[in-house]
């Protein structure tokens, strides 16, 4: 259980009542005189966000309003841990079994901290678990964000390429299921070299991680994550600013381990396959250089325009072992472009994706877990972009425009139109703080993605080994 959120209330619990401004109007005629007084005093209107503490006649808290906007918004309570004082508090006010589960998200949410290297003794207030809310589902929501958020916000002297390849280890063990690895030289044996070219200036080995878990005879599953571990951008050096916050590179990595966790705990029934290309990007005598033209998995050659269009070329030969086993269901998460963040912002995740029904699928998904997604499409005209004099395909285009419709028709000439694929572009970093949303690593996509599968394979009764 999560240690923001408990189980029942005692005699020092404290009500938190939630009011929309219509609902205030309604509510406060119900009230003592004492309270109607108290909130015209403070002008208390119920906007969104907005605190009232009302005290008891001893003087001490008794009750605490909050503004609400309208409908079902998690985020509405994931400023109280970090405003209210310590204790425990309760909602006396039925929200539904939707409103109670994103009350216990958003408050869960705004409990979280990233403390690996610096200790602190702040005592953060307990909420009781609202009536009617979804626990299991909100303690799987909540855990995978503070999971995802975790490998993000760790630096890469902690989180290389081992280090992450461990890190799903220890999530196969714990679910039982698979691991194997396949690393440095080993990459070039098995015919990843994709994967090798770009990781080998780094003196820790490229590898590609390879998870998979639950019955081989149920729907097939695959989750693929980008996992440059720090992205120098090779000798294609990104300036000072734009490589301060590379040790986020690994965000579609952090999101695929953080969906598959969130799978393995629901015990959908589903067989499983997460795949992570993990890897620096580093410099060195040994680095991948501009103009090279180097082989992919697929048996495919790839002119190497710029070393900072690295993401795409592991994602390459991850995703043709992807669809060779045939998924019903392909989903790639990547820090693949900063054109996506110039189209949507750091806040909007892009979506791409080879079928109409599964884009909208997704997009329902989304909506439906409050996480936001924005389809961008697969235009195949800009196609003509990525074509090179020398080898089958270059990874960039000579011009700037539309880079992430052109990263993302790379990818699919990797997965073909087969293949039922989502690629969501995404940023994974929080640029400042909002109310459960500190800056730093972020989970985007990643409850929509779990919604999508459990909407599409349905819940299962119980772990499911390999």
């Amino acid at each position: 259980m999560l240690a923001s959120l408990r189980a029942r209330s005692g005699a020092e619990t404290l009500p938190i009542t939630p009011l929309t401004k219509d609902q205030l109007d309604l509510w406060l005629p119900t009230q003592p005189a004492a309270i109607e007084a108290w909130v015209s005093s403070t002008a208390f209107t119920a906007e969104p966000g907005q605190l009232s503490l009302v005290a008891g006649t001893d003087g001490r808290l008794a009750r605490v309003l909050v503004g609400l906007p309208a409908g079902d918004d998690p985020w509405a309570y994931a400023g109280l841990p970090t405003t209210l004082p310590a204790g425990s508090y309760r909602l006396d006010i039925d929200l539904g079994p939707q409103g109670a589960s994103r009350a216990a998200l958003g408050w869960a949410l705004g409990c979280y901290g990233f403390n690996r290297y610096r200790k602190t003794d702040k005592m953060l207030p307990v909420l009781v678990w609202p009536k009617g809310a979804d626990r299991a589902g909100v303690e799987r929501a909540a855990g995978a964000t503070f999971f995802v958020r975790d490998l993000i916000n760790t630096p890469a002297s902690d989180m290389g390429p081992a280090e992450l390849a461990e890190t799903a280890r220890a999530l196969a063990e714990e679910f039982e299921g698979k691991l194997q690895v396949v690393t440095g030289a080993q990459l070039l044996a098995q015919s990843f070299p994709a994967i090798h070219a770009v990781g080998r200036a780094s003196p820790r080995e490229p590898r590609l991680v390879d998870l998979t878990w639950g019955r081989r005879s149920d729907p097939k599953v695959t989750v693929v994550g980008k996992g440059v571990c720090f992205d120098t951008g090779g000798l294609n050096i990104k300036s000072s600013d734009g490589m301060a916050l590379m040790k986020k590179d690994m965000g579609g990595a952090a999101h695929a381990l953080g969906l598959a966790r969130m799978i393995m705990m629901a015990g959908l029934p589903i067989r499983l396959r997460v795949l992570i290309p993990a890897v620096d990007n580093a410099i060195s005598g040994d680095a991948l250089r501009p103009s090279d033209v180097i082989p992919t998995r697929k048996g495919l050659t790839v002119e190497v325009g710029n070393t900072d269009a690295e993401g795409r070329l592991v994602l390459a030969d991850a995703l043709t072992e992807a669809v060779r086993d045939k998924p019903d269901l392909l989903i790639d998460f990547a820090t693949l472009t900063g054109a996506a963040r110039v189209a949507l912002g750091a806040e909007l995740p892009a979506l791409f994706c080879n079928s109409e029904v599964l884009a909208a699928d997704m997009l329902a998904a989304a909506d439906a877990a409050a996480d936001p997604l924005w389809r961008l499409p697969l235009w195949q005209p800009y196609r003509a972009g990525l074509d090179s004099k020398v080898a089958d395909l270059a990874n960039v285009a000579g011009h700037s425009h539309a880079g992430a419709i052109l990263a993302a028709l790379f990818l699919e000439t990797f997965v073909g139109r087969e293949t039922a694929w989502i690629h969501l572009d995404i940023n994974a970093w929080n640029p400042t703080n909002k109310p459960g949303r500190p800056e730093g690593g972020e989970a985007m996509g990643l409850r929509a993605a779990y919604a999508l599968i459990d909407r599409r394979f349905g819940s299962g009764g119980g772990p499911r080994p390999a």
